[in-house]
């Protein structure tokens, strides 16, 4: 339980720290506590979707790993941002990424603010 409430911590810091850097990522609520709120279902949803739908594309883009010298992972992390803003928006959350190239610079944004968040908060492994 420990290790979840720490994901999500660590995925929360780091789309806001996105949302905070890239005018093509958005979260806008009527105030502070709706936006947090907000934040921290999108944190949830975005955590699914990348322990469900992330490694199924991975293993069928695979190849590509290969090929790619593993850059595809850029491409898949930008798809996963980009499917959370889709479910985020069919579950009516004010999160929204504009396009692509928001999503691919929003995905190295949020790999290296989550990596580091996972680096200074404790775990159930520690």
């Amino acid at each position: 339980m420990k290790n979840f409430v720490v994901k999500t911590v660590a995925n929360a810091a780091a789309l806001a720290v996105a949302i905070w850097l890239l005018k093509g990522i958005t979260l806008s609520g009527e105030n502070t506590a709706r936006k947090v709120l907000a934040l921290i279902l999108v944190a949830l949803l975005f955590g699914v979707v990348n322990f469900v739908v992330k490694p199924v594309v991975k293993l069928l883009s695979f190849p590509l790993f290969i090929l790619t010298l593993g850059l595809i992972t850029l491409v898949i992390n930008a798809l996963m941002l980009m499917l959370t803003s889709w479910l985020a928006g069919r579950l009516h959350l004010a999160f929204h990424v504009a396009g692509f190239w928001s999503a691919l610079v929003g995905g190295v944004i949020i790999s290296i603010v989550a990596w580091m968040m996972h680096m200074i908060l404790p775990d159930d492994q520690d």
